[in-house]
């Protein structure tokens, strides 16, 4: 007896223990830790970073070519000249060296406002960027609320699933019971335990449930979250949202959309490009060289010893697209298809966008009617659930009526559970297609 006294008084202890280990953790906390760690959205600022660099170098463009260059040559070679008169020179190891240096500028003044196209391009780069990084974020803050509220789920499933356990546990006792004192028959004993063994398995079923859905979770925050923690038993839901409300001004709210329309900007800005390929360009060009020579014997009396000249000169070139193989006139016929495309995506998204609010509406407002109703049931079923154990203590219920209230109750825990979590993901769904999840 002491040693089960012990024993008894231990496990206590270490359940206690863990429950004390378990830090508490709400939604509000995860979103925030997912805001910092998600991988999605730091791979999203990546690519953000990348498309301001290029866009601060923009100016470059405007900006004129300057390139300098230098050598020095040092020469050793061999003359044989035959003169007029049939006379012969010859040298070997003739010595000279030469020494060069310039500076060129080069300068575009026009080359059909390509240069300003390509400008508003890249700012039309950054601030697609700049959506994509809001719109992961949504997304990610989505994938967490959905994933945070279905271990809420799962808790809650669990201890519905506990709960009912203390019947079926009833039920066996009095089934051991009725079969001592010839009342009941063993059938009724075995169902009892099969019913019990069953609950059992639910029970390690929804446990290890929600163990996966624990780590998804610290997946989705960068692996933040403590090994061991323990989520909210709540679901609150925003039962107030209106389907007008939600579709109102979505497409310069949904990031989505937001995003597929600087997709057309970006294209359309590339046609430009394109098209300004066609017209002559016209820059300002000009250089200083300085060039200096020495030859230390010289066979040909006209070719000096030593000469050095500098200078610079500057002028205009225009360089006028004749024919290419007709290349141009190919890549804005691509760059007009490719707006074209952009444009069909665009549309295509929108009806996607508006078919989802309309689903997710039509889910959120299913759910709070099964919400409702299932309000109500779930103390009927509790209610039937007692009168029948009530009853079958008695005599008076039959375990058949005992257990198909039990049946009755779970299935309305499944009901009212399942409802909860389908009416938050709603939820959740129409604030993200909305753009104002993050509000």
């Amino acid at each position: 007896m002491n040693i089960r006294f012990t024993l008894t008084i231990f496990v206590v202890f270490i359940f206690l223990c863990v429950g004390q280990a378990q830090e508490m953790i709400t939604v509000e906390q995860a979103v925030a830790l997912a805001i910092e760690k998600n991988y999605d959205i730091k791979l999203s600022e990546n690519i953000l970073s990348s498309v301001e660099l290029d866009n601060s170098y923009a100016f470059g463009a405007f900006l004129p070519q300057l390139n300098g260059s230098a050598s020095r040559v040092w020469n050793t070679s061999n003359q044989k000249q035959l003169l007029a008169d049939n006379s012969t020179r010859q040298q070997k190891g003739l010595k000279s060296n030469t020494q060069a240096a310039a500076v060129q500028l080069t300068w575009t003044l026009f080359d059909g406002t390509k240069m300003f196209a390509t400008r508003e391009r890249l700012e039309e780069l950054v601030r697609q960027g700049e959506i994509n990084v809001k719109g992961q974020i949504t997304n990610t803050v989505a994938q967490v609320i959905t994933n945070y509220f279905n271990i809420v789920q799962q808790k809650q499933q669990l201890k519905a699933t506990q709960e009912q356990m203390s019947v079926s546990e009833e039920r066996v006792k009095l089934a051991e019971k009725k079969l001592q004192v010839g009342t009941g028959g063993k059938p009724e004993l075995l169902q009892a335990k099969v019913d019990l063994n069953t609950q059992r398995t639910q029970v390690l079923q929804q446990e290890a449930a929600i163990v996966q859905l624990k780590e998804q979770l610290r997946g989705l925050v960068g692996m933040q979250l403590p090994e061991l923690y323990d989520v909210s038993d709540t679901i609150i839901i925003d039962l107030g949202l209106k389907r007008e409300d939600i579709e109102l001004n979505i497409a310069n709210q949904n990031f989505a959309l937001l995003s597929a329309k600087r997709d057309i900007e970006i294209a359309r800005l590339a046609l430009h490009e394109r098209k300004a390929e066609q017209f002559p360009t016209i820059s300002f060009n000009s250089a200083y060289s300085y060039n200096k020579s020495t030859n230390a014997v010289s066979l040909n009396p006209g070719i000096p010893l030593y000469s050095q000249s500098n200078g610079y000169n500057y002028g205009f070139s225009a360089a006028i697209p004749i024919l290419g193989g007709f290349n141009r006139r190919r890549l804005v016929q691509q760059a007009k298809i490719t707006l074209s495309r952009q444009q069909t995506i665009y549309d295509q998204q929108k009806y996607m966008v508006d078919v989802g609010v309309r689903n997710a509406y039509v889910n959120y407002d299913n759910a709070k009617q099964v919400l409702l109703v299932e309000e109500e049931t779930i103390l009927l079923a509790k209610e039937n659930v007692f009168i029948a154990l009530e009853g079958f203590k008695r005599g008076i219920t039959t375990f058949i009526e005992l257990r198909t209230a039990q049946q009755s109750l779970a299935d309305a825990y499944n009901r009212l559970i399942n409802a909860r979590y389908l009416a938050k993901v709603a939820e959740t769904e129409l604030l993200r297609l909305n753009g104002s999840l993050l509000k």
